[in-house]
């Protein structure tokens, strides 16, 4: 057989293979390439698709904080760290009125006015959702010796539980301008950690220790919490999102039984987010 011939057999072949094969689709090739990409940056995260916590580590990761100060979690001031659920006597809670509710004095920084009043709105909007539905009212300072200092100071961040005095509660402008944002560094204030900190969250979630930064797997580590008696939120508001510390783009965090749950949000506290709320204060038949 001539040589012509022959490589012309070889080509048909070859081309029959190729056809054979199975053609990956291009929007999976093209999604692929974005989860790999998923890293805490400007450049490459879609904002529509932020939980929180995935926009409060976009500011937080920026930060150079002053000297002495750290964060524990992404946003959890470290000084007298310690969690309401787990704090001996309730000693850390906001203290219950008369009247059954829970006021939590807090002052705004006028440096907010100044800058945009739709900053106060947003803060205020924050803490109307989590006041809607639980007994926590919070009160424009008078008198109090306990409150709320919120302050556009360095990043998205609060204390855990009530510390006592001048409590300072950091909400940057305009980068934690969101009432998602304000009320999960409120709901910190109140005392909550996020809830895959849980000491149950082993049976409800994987974290994937080899995609994390290798300086962040301190963030993962389980507390020892009182769950409440209330079922495991995927939907929290104080839940990381599924790319949190990320190292090449990879999930950190993978629900179970199915891997495909949403999990975190931006849009407030959820309604289990509310019940927690009303249990750990004893707020009564509320919701």
């Amino acid at each position: 057989m001539p040589p012509t011939l022959i490589l012309l057999g070889i080509l048909c072949g070859l081309l029959t293979q190729a056809h054979a094969l199975p053609v990956k689709n291009t929007t999976e090739a093209q999604e692929g390439k974005v989860r790999l990409k998923r890293k805490y940056s400007d450049e490459v995260l879609d904002r529509d698709e932020l939980t929180a916590m995935d926009q409060i580590l976009l500011v937080n990761n920026k930060l150079k904080l002053p000297r002495g100060m750290s964060l524990k979690d992404g946003d959890i001031a470290n000084s007298h760290l310690r969690s309401a659920l787990i704090c001996p006597g309730n000693a850390c809670l906001w203290p219950k009125a008369i009247d059954g509710f829970v006021y939590v004095p807090y002052i705004i920084s006028p440096l907010y006015v100044l800058a945009d009043d739709m900053d106060r709105i947003t803060i205020e909007g924050g803490m109307q959702d989590i006041s809607s539905g639980t007994c926590i009212k919070f009160i424009p300072r008078t008198h109090e010796p306990n409150f709320l200092d919120i302050q556009p100071r360095y990043g998205c961040w609060s204390f855990l539980g009530q510390t006592g005095g001048n409590q300072v509660l950091s909400l940057q402008t305009p980068g934690c301008m969101w009432s998602g944002v304000a009320a999960h560094e409120l709901m910190h204030a109140l005392g909550f950690v996020h809830e895959q900190s849980r000491s149950d969250r082993d049976n409800y979630v994987t974290i994937v220790w080899k995609n994390i930064m290798a300086d962040q797997l301190h963030n993962f580590r389980k507390q020892v919490t009182n769950n409440l008696n209330s079922p495991y939120d995927y939907g929290s508001l104080m839940h990381y999102g599924r790319y949190a510390f990320s190292e090449d783009g990879g999930p950190t965090i993978i629900p179970k039984p199915d891997p495909y749950i949403p999990i975190g949000q931006r849009d407030g506290p959820s309604h289990l987010d509310l019940h927690k709320i009303n249990t750990l204060y004893d707020c009564g038949a509320t919701d």
